[in-house]
């Protein structure tokens, strides 16, 4: 379900195909410290394997799946549910099923992530001293990203409350997604 109602600017089509990419250099800074290598941090070790391995793994694994989420507010299974979900399949969702998760993504990223990239700039708190400059420069490039998929995940948002709300204007009769039985 790639369509739309209405169509999805090309701009914010990139920005959702963007956001799992700007991710991708973090989720991959991370795996060597399953394997206890410190990349340069000196911290050592994080764990026993049996614990480090699946935890950064699977932290990897669910920072993508959240970012292609974001999928959903410039794709048709963010308007209608797809029919293999039980209960709601095929149905027209209101806006609120994905701005509200949406929004609070989008800002919790942004509280969790925007003083972290701060740090990485060098503007707010600053993190241990790395063993050369050349493993501080890539984990400023790895990380530095990061920081940017809140706000990019509330334009979206944003974007996709107007269309959506375009969508619902254009609509006659009883509010959207609603029909007589």
């Amino acid at each position: 379900m790639t369509t739309t109602e209405l169509p999805v600017p090309r701009w914010a089509e990139r920005v959702a195909q963007v956001i799992p990419l700007i991710l991708l250099p973090q989720c991959v800074w991370r795996l060597p410290f399953a394997f206890g290598f410190d990349m340069g941090t000196g911290t050592g070790s994080i764990g026993s394997l049996w614990i480090s391995v699946p935890y950064v793994f699977t932290l990897s694994l669910l920072t993508e799946a959240l970012a292609l989420l974001s999928f959903g507010l410039v794709r048709g299974w963010g308007e209608v549910a797809p029919a293999w979900v039980p209960l709601v399949g095929g149905r027209r969702l209101h806006p609120a099923v994905a701005l509200v998760p949406a929004v609070a993504g989008g800002l919790g990223a942004t509280l969790l992530f925007g003083p972290f990239t701060l740090g990485a700039l060098g503007l707010g708190f600053s993190f241990d001293q790395f063993d050369s400059g050349a493993w501080e420069l890539l984990f400023r490039v790895c990380v530095l990203p990061v920081g940017l998929w809140g706000p990019l995940v509330l334009v979206l948002a944003a974007h996709y409350g107007i269309r959506r709300r375009r969508t619902a204007a254009r609509v006659p009769g009883p509010a959207a997604g609603t029909a007589a039985r």
